[in-house]
């Protein structure tokens, strides 16, 4: 996206070619920009800068991707001309009034389903004002909405939240040449930027690295290392969560790259225990909960999780997905309305669930199979490609490498 609306050109290394991203790639396609591939993992964007871009000849598909619906809202608000964003059904169904509320207030005109909280959003952008937004919700998604539209802006964008969001925007805003104000509580951010082309390297995904995280405390024997994991303090409460059930894990060569803090991450079998999660954690590790409730169903003790009302808004209810499908495999999981209580067991047994078109909730039960007395069978799983495309050949050559 900022590298889209740059000056010049930007190239980024360590890109992954998941279905959310190419996404993203299309639809800056739509709009002019010209992107190409030049590695597995690389590819070259030929910014046009903020008032570079074409109004789309069609309408854009962001198909599984809320991050790319609610990110290109703010962004399009901000554009002089007329969009419309669409996605699959699992995406339509997802609300979208927590971005449409703060746009309309900066001018944005807005229109979809359901008095705006569903997709598709039709948007007419252009004339928008600076805010400063008190978030209801600690949501990444709805401050970057925001700062995305306070770049087509003069004056000061600011928005602040309950509990502090990952922030890999504000940094790669700074990156790029924005002039961002971070704060205790929120963020600001000064309007119509010179940005600049970069040279990008993106570090491995933290949730994505989670299952094996997990994988490697939860299997009898197992030492594995994850290389090049972006730790983010904003999204390193996976970390902090396994640490504090017992996992033994260990940073290993902790570095910085294109302002992002990376290390190598060694897990080792442990002995896990429960825990209580809530308050600031929850958005530290949200997209990492349906991992987390399988090392919380093989651990000692009772788990109790609170205040994640969110995981009930994600590609599918979390909080009833995880207790449905592993209370088949023998789990004791009970739902609350914020969240979860888990008591861990011995072992989980064979059965088939269903990933309900949630890729982290089937790789999630992947995780659960390896501690089940039979197997299991997963239900609809190529959702996965939407996030971790090759997930199911690095796993099954990680189970070889412990047989």
């Amino acid at each position: 996206m900022l590298g889209s609306l740059a000056e010049g050109t930007t190239w980024v290394s360590g890109f992954l070619m998941g279905e959310d991203n190419l996404s993203t790639w299309k639809a800056f396609e739509s709009m002019g920009v010209t992107l190409r591939q030049t590695g597995p993992d690389s590819l070259e964007i030929e910014g046009v800068g903020l008032n570079g871009l074409v109004e789309p000849s069609n309408v854009i598909d962001c198909g599984n991707s809320g991050t790319t619906m609610r990110l290109m809202s703010g962004l399009m608000a901000g554009q002089n001309f007329f969009s419309v964003l669409t996605g699959d059904k699992y995406l339509r169904q997802r609300p979208m009034k927590r971005i449409v509320t703060p746009l309309a207030v900066m001018g944005a005109r807005i229109w979809g389903r359901d008095g705006g909280d569903r997709a598709p959003l039709a948007i007419q952008g252009g004339s928008l004002k600076p805010i400063s937004y008190a978030s209801p919700v600690a949501s990444a998604q709805v401050k970057s909405a925001v700062l995305l539209a306070g770049l087509s802006v003069e004056g000061e964008t600011t928005v602040t939240e309950p509990h502090l969001s990952r922030d890999h925007s504000e940094r790669m805003l700074t990156c790029f040449g924005a002039e961002v104000r971070p704060f205790e509580g929120g963020v600001s951010l000064q309007g119509r930027p010179r940005l600049l082309g970069q040279e990008v390297m993106v570090p491995g995904d933290i949730s994505s690295a989670a299952f094996f995280m997990v994988a490697g405390l939860v299997t009898p024997g197992a030492e594995l290392m994850i290389r090049n994991v972006g730790i983010n303090p904003t999204r390193s409460g996976i970390i902090d969560i396994l640490i504090a059930m017992g996992g033994e894990l260990e940073l290993h060569d902790i570095r910085e790259q294109s302002g992002e803090p990376v290390a190598d991450i060694l897990v080792r079998h442990s002995r896990l225990k429960g825990i209580e999660i809530g308050g600031n954690m929850i958005p530290r590790a949200i997209d990492e909960f349906p991992v987390i409730c399988v090392a919380a169903a093989l651990a000692e003790g009772t788990t109790t999780i609170r205040d994640a009302t969110e995981l009930r808004v994600k590609e599918t209810d979390r909080i009833a997905a995880m207790v449905s499908e592993l209370g088949k495999l023998g789990g004791q999981v009970e739902a609350r309305p914020d969240g979860m209580f888990i008591t861990g067991v011995e072992q989980l047994n064979g059965g088939t669930v269903s990933s309900y078109g949630d890729h982290r909730i089937a790789m999630s039960m992947a995780v659960a199979a390896l501690a089940a007395t039979d197997a299991v069978t997963i239900e609809n799983t190529m959702c996965t490609e939407t996030s971790f495309p090759g997930f199911w050949a690095l796993l099954a050559e990680l189970l070889g490498s412990y047989q």
